[in-house]
């Protein structure tokens, strides 16, 4: 297997002549870098003009690997072959690195590339990328890994200090200056020319040479760009699948990552860039999920896709701006947001034991108080991107209070127990890692709030004697790995929250002062929580189990959505009609694959279609939603189809977003078929691929200013760094 490791774009604030001539002081040997034994020169170009400068050399590494290992393989160090091709015109340096020791048996590729930042000709853009492929190493092949990458992470953190050690020296020498390569020696007032014109040539030079990074390589830019302008190129590339991340925009923004951490971010940022058309989501977000799964990233991948396939089928995106909470939940919801903790994190405090939680979901449903929650987590996301902002540092989760006090049997109520698992389930799936952690002693309390690289945990205040009997019942319907985040404190001696927490932020029942609670902009009495007038209630009991015995079948969480839910088996594709009236309307469509790869065409039919000709249900398909067919068997392209968008093949986790202008009237039909370029059959899944869909049309007229309608517009999806842009649109 290829490990791939990626880092993300180190700025030095030095011009590119001088970080260079830094970098060449760590040959033939480097005493900053003990690791490195001394290299030899093999071959050397250079051209006339001095322009290009190619030199490959030998270099002799020692390697912190066991005693035991070194002995096997008949070693005290390896060698590599690193090639640095210098560019001074162009300013660049390219290195490449490929070990010459094992080659056989390990493979290992690095490339790096010194540049000009696009934004500011002073400053030099360090990256660096790195492949591992073991493919047999004496039956040790897990412990070289680990060792290759801790040495990946070493070097990355060492070639740091050691080129910031060798630009000092050169200041220290009185060297703050090294010029730039001209290609001839120009008089005085040449020179002076060619200084005040520096800036905005090089500047211009970059964007007609420099392409949008993809897989950390600069490479020069297609010249077929019609009339735009070097700038307006420029941006165009920035904006495409651009998977670099600034190593200061990480540490202020996302908090401390190790290399690898950093690399497995990058990786996965750079994949949903390439399946996802259309924005993606903030670095913060696809951070969570990365840490949910320990830096796996497919495991994380999987996950995410379908967090964000589930945010889209109902509506998440645009939550906050649309939900307005009913009267009883502002009432008798006992919980809100409440100022910050001494680090800058938002805080909410729940009062579930003051909760009348059977009053609220006969009043509301259970999809009333689920839409509460999930309108609380949106806030919390929110306010943490605030925070951020304004705290200087890296605010990923919030704090969560939760006090118990007042709860009893009576919360042991059927449907608010399941209606609490779904709810933990929905935060499980789609809201990892937003709780900030704790450590706390039982008893006497000594706090620890959300040091962001540890495992998260709920606060569980004011315990009552019955919360043993009450967990017992609950825990069941809790994940393994959430149940570990839970911490119960059943003392009342708070004094170590006002450590961390700000005393005049600290509710009364928690040993503050506050006697209000801050909730948005507004300032509202302290929740003390109340029993729900039976006037409120819309439903029964009865009816709340009915409605929860059809939940898990439900696709649509929050009543009626834009998209549709379609599971294509290999025998039954799914397909969708759409009348055109007239031509050069668009037909405009966005789906998921969230389970399996597919096939998707766009075909017009010569005959009038109206009705399906075959309907399929899928046997364990949510609600009973199959495919459906109106292209029959008989039916050939050619005679009776006309090809409008050639069958494309679409991945396990792709999202695509797309555009066909119908060049006549008639019957179009858009058609996803299962695809397995293994031919294998797996019979748990019936060989069947799970979508969901929207597609639209729109009229000749309204095409102008229309066209925006598919493009993401999701509150995670924004711009992440100076150097990284997302990216909307039709295909």
């Amino acid at each position: 297997m290829v490990q791939k490791y990626q880092s993300p774009t180190r700025i030095y604030k030095y011009p590119f002549e001088l970080v260079i001539t830094a970098y060449e002081r760590r040959f033939p040997t480097c005493k900053e870098i003990p690791v490195f034994l001394g290299s030899d020169i093999v071959s050397e170009f250079k051209s006339e003009d001095g322009a290009i400068h190619i030199i490959e050399r030998r270099c002799r590494l020692n390697v912190d690997a066991p005693y035991i290992l070194k002995k096997l393989a008949g070693v005290d160090h390896v060698v590599f072959i690193q090639k640095n091709s210098l560019d001074r015109r162009n300013r660049t340096l390219k290195i490449e690195a490929r070990n010459e020791s094992f080659h056989s048996r390990i493979t290992i590729n690095e490339h790096c590339v010194y540049s000009v930042h696009a934004d500011n000709p002073e400053w030099t853009c360090f990256e660096q990328d790195a492949t591992l492929e073991i493919h047999s190493f004496f039956g040790f092949e897990s412990v070289v890994e680990k060792i290759a990458a801790k040495q990946y992470g070493a070097n990355i953190k060492k070639g740091k200090e050691v080129m910031h050690s060798f630009i000092n020296e050169l200041r220290a020498e009185g060297v703050t200056y090294v010029a730039p390569w001209m290609a001839s020696p120009p008089s005085h007032t040449q020179r002076e020319e060619s200084l005040e014109g520096a800036e905005s040539s090089e500047k211009g030079e970059m964007c007609a040479n420099t392409e949008g990074a993809i897989g950390y390589h600069l490479a020069s830019t297609s010249s077929d760009f019609g009339s735009m302008s070097l700038d307006q190129i420029d941006r165009l590339e920035r904006s495409r699948s651009n998977p670099r991340l600034e190593a200061e925009y990480i540490e202020r923004h996302l908090g401390e990552l190790s290399p690898l951490q950093e690399s497995r971010l990058i990786q996965l940022r750079k994949w949903l860039a390439e399946t996802h058309k259309g924005k993606i989501p903030k670095d913060a977000h696809i951070l969570r999920f990365l840490r949910a799964r320990d830096f796996n990233v497919e495991k994380a991948r999987e996950m995410l896709v379908h967090s964000l396939a589930w945010r889209k089928l109902h509506g998440v995106d645009t939550l906050l701006d649309n939900y307005v909470a009913p009267e009883v939940i502002k009432q008798y919801f006992a919980g809100a947001w409440h100022h910050h903790d001494l680090d800058g994190r938002p805080v909410y405090i729940l009062r579930l034991g003051q909760v009348d939680v059977k009053g609220l979901i006969k009043a509301v449903g259970e999809e009333g108080i689920i839409k509460q929650i999930m309108a609380v987590e949106e806030e919390g996301v929110r306010r943490c991107e605030m925070a951020t902002q304004t705290a200087g540092h890296a605010v990923g989760s919030c704090t969560l209070i939760v006090d118990l006090e007042g709860l009893s049997m009576r919360h042991l109520w059927r449907p608010g127990i399941k209606t609490f698992g779904r709810i933990l389930s929905l935060l499980e799936a789609n809201y990892p890692e937003t709780m900030g952690s704790a450590k706390c002693k039982w008893g006497n309390c000594s706090w620890r709030y959300f040091s962001f690289n540890q495992p998260s945990k709920l606060i569980l205040v004011r315990a009552p004697r019955v919360f043993p009997i009450l967990w017992t019942v609950v825990s069941p319907f809790i994940d393994e790995n959430t149940r570990g985040k839970f911490f119960v404190y059943s003392g009342h001696n708070f004094a170590g929250l006002s450590a961390y927490i700000s005393p005049e932020y600290l509710p009364e029942f928690l040993g503050g002062t506050c006697k209000t609670w801050r909730n948005n902009q507004s300032t509202v009495p302290t929740l003390t929580g109340k029993t729900v007038p039976k006037t409120f209630y819309q439903y029964t009991t009865e009816e709340i189990e009915q409605e929860q015995e059809k939940s898990s079948d439900n696709p649509n969480l929050f009543g009626k959505s834009v998209y549709q839910t379609a599971y294509v088996t290999k025998d039954f594709p799914h397909e969708v009609l759409i009348q055109v009236p007239q031509k050069n309307s668009v037909i405009t469509w966005d789906f998921d694959v969230l389970k399996g790869d597919i096939t998707f065409a766009i075909y017009r039919s010569r005959e009038h279609l109206s009705s399906p000709r075959h309907e399929h249900h899928v046997p364990g398909a949510a609600g009973g939603i199959g495919s459906q067919q109106y292209i029959s068997k008989r039916m050939s392209v050619g005679v009776d189809l006309v090809i409008c968008c050639q069958p494309c093949i679409c991945r396990d986790g792709d999202s695509i977003q797309g555009s066909h202008v119908a060049t006549a009237p008639g019957s179009y039909v858009l058609r996803w078929t299962y695809f397995d370029a293994t031919h294998s059959f797996d019979p748990l899944s019936l060989n069947k691929s799970h979508v969901i869909y929207f597609a639209e049309l729109f009229a000749s007229e309204r095409v102008r200013g229309s066209m925006t309608s598919l493009q993401s517009s999701s509150s995670l999806s924004t711009a992440r760094s100076p150097s990284s842009q997302g990216y909307s649109g039709m295909l």
